[in-house]
């Protein structure tokens, strides 16, 4: 198995390391200053670098990363991934042999058209598609696709850690507690996420159990949604609906 590292970058942007020995893998490198400071410290080599989607705080590093290691660069082959030479389009397991671990590849369009995610050994790589306690804004994709995505996320093993890509959690459950009030598992969440930002530790990763127990965008079928839903939008009846009145909400909150 190999141990993640989080490295803070811009204003809110994870990057994870993943390290085995002396190899390492990254995910989603906006920013390469950070990544090469712990590649140095650490005594790394960059073997593999992971992109999930084309947005500038995700891919932004690559081109300096390359310029110090001759990494392989996974991606979307339907996006414009800098120095993209394993274009993925989901349904793929990439084998990232310097860690000795498969992972699957699994096309989340919503975000953007071409978002992956990059799942094995029990870990999530999702980008900016599931936050804790939210999901990632529709910038090219329909609802459908972001529930459609955020469905096949939520299928795999409960106990999969997800490393999402912002710290964006306490702010996302502000928004949950004002749909889901009678959560009682949310209410917990809530106050846990907020001893937690006071003390300056993140929140990520987090388990998708709890994600399913407390992120309203995962409980678009549950009765109590439905109902926050309809006093918004009465016509608000099948998942999708309700999907599509809570991102509409959370646009403007």
């Amino acid at each position: 198995m190999f141990d993640v590292i989080r490295i803070p970058a811009f204003k809110d942007n994870y990057i994870w390391l993943l390290r085995k020995g002396a190899a390492a893998v990254v995910v989603d490198p906006g920013d390469a200053r950070p990544v090469l400071e712990v590649l140095e410290r650490e005594g790394l080599t960059l073997v593999s670098i992971l992109v999930t989607h084309h947005h500038a705080d995700h891919q932004g590093g690559v081109a300096d990363l390359l310029a110090h290691f001759p990494a392989e660069v996974f991606g979307p082959a339907t996006e414009s991934i800098t120095a993209l030479t394993q274009p993925l389009r989901g349904g793929e397991t990439i084998c990232l042999s310097s860690l000795g671990a498969d992972f699957q590849v699994i096309a989340v369009p919503g975000h953007t058209l071409g978002h992956l995610a990059y799942y094995g050994c029990g870990c999530l790589f999702c980008g900016d598609t599931l936050f804790g306690g939210g999901c990632g804004r529709l910038f090219e994709g329909t609802p459908a696709q972001m529930l459609d995505s955020l469905t096949r996320l939520a299928a795999l093993p409960e106990q999969t850690a997800v490393y999402c890509a912002h710290e964006y959690t306490e702010a996302n459950l502000r928004f949950a507690l004002a749909v889901d009030s009678g959560n009682r598992s949310l209410r917990e969440r809530v106050d846990e996420v907020v001893v937690a930002r006071a003390k300056g530790w993140a929140t990520v990763p987090f388990t998708l159990a709890l994600e399913k127990a407390t992120n309203p965008f995962l409980r678009c079928r549950e009765a109590a949604l439905v109902a926050t839903a309809q006093a918004r939008v009465a016509q608000a009846h099948d998942a999708l609906e309700v999907f599509t009145v809570l991102r509409e909400w959370k646009n403007v909150f």
